[in-house]
């Protein structure tokens, strides 16, 4: 998506902006349990970028050597040991732009609170540096003209862009992609790492990097943050800007933050809000966005809180249930009023299709007005895309074949267009509904948020269906995308066998800060994150004196 955005809404000029961000969370010792004097070496796998900043600031760490670091961690697991295959492309220039935000530092220059810090980005995310291809064989080496917003805005903080990561491709169909080739997920090989982020969930499990990004249609940061059992965040349609990021549906799509602790989500979060013209849909959060969330992690936040329960999407999984019973009663034990909640039958019902009515189309008409912004040689629209795809029927040159996702394109095709009234009478009516059925939910029981499990059940066996695992089960993660709200994903524990599980927290619009204060103030009685077996701490990664 970029100059212009397709139809309805004409984009305007992408304006140069200059970040807003706050000097507070730069030294943020106490969030996720640090402290503002590093009393002892820390595991680099359990350090927060609160912690990170601390031990750059006390002259215990350098951004260089923490790059030298998370590279180590790349090399030893991602193509050797247990193969995890997340990354599709480093960054060369990593070290060298460490070693310049090192100097900075050293002459009192700090450029926000992510200064010296790693970075990973899904690669649909625009850089003009390093190549963006949705994971697709037919977009191999494009370098698309500039950065998209949200990295020009991460750069401006600080930010290092360690590498580009796998996902499904074009963000959608099965945990894999023509390029990249299927990631697995740490804490089980045969298990799926979900998708469409799938590549950022499980680098970040496998502490490739502190944070992360990934993008969110139908779920696609979600359901990567729990099965690969990290925070991740869906934010309020309109919250980030996505000027620069490869559409699917822009009805639903968002960017979002994906880390380790619900404290470096908070941290990121605020380096990239603000109205961007390039991206109409951020006039929305004028006068609502925030430039320091770090201020609402309170660990009492559960306190005196109501919080519902969506059973509609519970009883799939037993152990998947175990473990949210747990959670709830972790909540209960912390204050919180918890409250059973259903949707209606016909919300739940009609969720697919009005999904499907809005992605297909959306995708098949926007696609090729991002498509027009690359150099010549690449496909310009979906029927080139089409083509394009039909002619790779073996392996050749790295061409890794991917006929789930491209058979998508047949139904993309048949779907439509902008100005069908099919696609219309969703748009304008049915997504409404959507909003108003959520927020009545919302108000009836004075919830100050809904919860339910992620994925109702545990991740799907690879082994027995190498392209999508197998069904996942009924979730509702999809409503958090008909009707644009946030939703916040918090590790809740694990199965007997290991994996991780996952809890939502969702809200209305805008309600960001209430679901940092909640899942931060869960995430710091239930401790649930865990560093994947396959991946452990290597030899002299503590940092701090």
């Amino acid at each position: 998506m970029r100059r212009p955005e397709p139809k309805p809404v004409p984009f305007l000029r992408r304006l140069r902006v200059l970040p807003i961000v706050t000097a507070a969370v730069l030294l943020a010792g106490g969030l996720a349990g640090g402290s503002a004097a590093q009393a002892a070496p820390l595991p680099l796998t359990e350090a927060s970028i609160p912690q990170l900043q601390q031990a750059m600031a006390d002259g215990s760490l350098s951004s260089e050597r923490l790059v030298s670091l998370y590279l180590k961690r790349i090399e030893a697991y991602d193509n050797r040991g247990p193969a995890i295959h997340s990354v599709i492309t480093l960054n060369p220039k990593a070290l060298d732009t460490a070693k310049a935000l090192d100097r900075e530092r050293k002459a009192g220059k700090l450029r926000g609170p992510l200064h010296g810090i790693p970075v990973l980005l899904k690669d649909n995310y625009d850089t003009a540096d390093l190549p963006t291809t949705a994971g697709s064989f037919l977009l191999k080496g494009s370098i698309p003209p500039d950065d998209a917003y949200m990295v020009r805005r991460l750069r401006e903080a600080g930010a290092i862009v360690l590498a580009k990561v796998n996902l499904s491709e074009f963000a959608s169909g099965g945990a894999q992609s023509s390029l990249g080739g299927r990631t697995r997920n740490p804490h089980d090989l045969t298990r799926t790492p979900s998708g469409s982020s799938g590549g950022t969930g499980a680098a970040l499990a496998a502490v490739f990097a502190p944070l992360g990004f990934g993008t969110d249609t139908g779920g696609s940061i979600r359901g990567p943050s729990t099965a690969n059992g990290i925070v991740g965040l869906k934010p309020t349609h309109g919250l980030l800007s996505r000027d620069g990021i490869v559409p699917l549906a822009l009805s639903f799509d968002t960017g979002g933050p994906m880390g380790l602790s619900v404290a470096d989500i908070a941290v990121s979060l605020g380096t990239m809000t603000g109205v961007d013209p390039a991206d109409p849909a951020t006039d929305k959060s004028a006068g609502r966005f925030e430039t320091d969330y770090t201020k609402y992690l309170k660990a009492d936040a559960l306190n005196g809180a109501t919080i519902g329960i969506a059973r509609d999407f519970m009883g799939q999984d037993e152990e998947v249930d175990w473990v949210i019973e747990t959670a709830l009663s972790t909540m209960r034990k912390a204050g919180a009023t918890i409250v059973d909640v259903r949707y209606p039958k016909w919300l739940l019902d009609s969720r697919a299709e009005f999904y499907n009515a809005i992605r297909r189309p959306e995708f098949r008409s926007q696609i090729g007005d991002y498509l027009k912004t690359l150099k010549p040689g690449y496909p310009k629209s979906h029927a080139e895309l089409m083509a394009g795809v039909e002619a790779l029927t073996a392996p050749t040159d790295g061409m890794i074949p991917n006929p789930t996702r491209w058979n998508l394109f047949k139904q993309e095709a048949a779907s439509g267009s902008l100005d069908d009234p099919a696609y219309l009478s969703v748009r304008d009516h049915a997504l409404p509904l959507v909003r108003a059925a959520l927020d009545g939910l919302l108000k009836a029981q004075r919830l100050d948020a809904i919860v339910y499990p992620t994925s109702p059940k545990r991740p799907a066996r690879t082994d027995l269906d190498p392209v999508t695992g197998g069904p996942e089960g009924r979730s509702a993660t999809n409503f958090a995308n008909l009707s644009g709200y946030p939703d916040l994903i918090v590790p809740a524990g694990f199965t007997a066998g290991g994996l991780p599980v996952g809890i939502s927290f969702f809200g209305p619009a805008f309600s960001e800060p209430k679901l940092i204060a909640l899942g931060y103030a869960f995430e710091q009685k239930s401790r649930a994150r865990r560093l994947p077996v396959l991946t452990p701490p290597l030899p002299g990664e503590q940092i701090g004196r």
